[in-house]
């Protein structure tokens, strides 16, 4: 087994998670904050819209199973990434599409996926690519939100 990481925002994190962790390949998710300049920062300082970060997933997944590539193209299937800073009902900088890229050869394969995904779109792609950020762990209550309550079927 191989493990890498991927880590995207694409509107409320409940769905983006749940989206995520059905696919073969993926070890595990957890959702978060990422992307802003305030440390630890707790669910209500992100919805008040003054910290900078993003709601995001952090995927663990086994490259011999999934690509990121993959991972990627379900990413731009699964949310509406031509909405900036907005996801449905959700709005705000915290909903942002985006993706943390670790090196160069990811922000290659970004581009390159949304290049890809803006044939399926009438309007501009607008996720950020973003150098890979400290991944600062929601409160517990978030994860696996909805899993926990025997939601099958999220927001996204």
């Amino acid at each position: 087994m191989s493990k890498q990481t991927l880590m995207v925002g694409a509107g409320c994190f409940w769905g983006v998670e749940l989206s995520f962790s059905k696919i073969p390949g993926v070890i595990s998710t957890a959702v978060g904050y990422a992307g802003g300049q305030t440390d630890a920062p707790t669910y209500e300082d992100v919805c008040r819209k003054n910290t900078g970060h993003a709601e995001v997933v952090l995927i663990e997944f086994d490259d011999e199973i999934i690509t990121k590539k993959a991972l990627l193209e379900h990413f731009f299937k699964m949310h509406d990434p031509t909405t900036l800073n907005r996801q449905g009902p959700d709005v705000g900088s915290q909903y942002r599409s985006v993706v943390f890229v670790e090196s160069e050869e990811d922000a290659i394969l970004v581009e390159t996926a949304i290049q890809s995904a803006q044939v399926h779109f009438s309007q501009p792609i607008v996720t950020t690519i973003e150098s890979m950020a400290t991944f600062w762990r929601a409160e517990e209550y978030h994860q696996a939100y909805f899993m926990k309550r025997g939601i099958n079927q999220g927001c996204h």
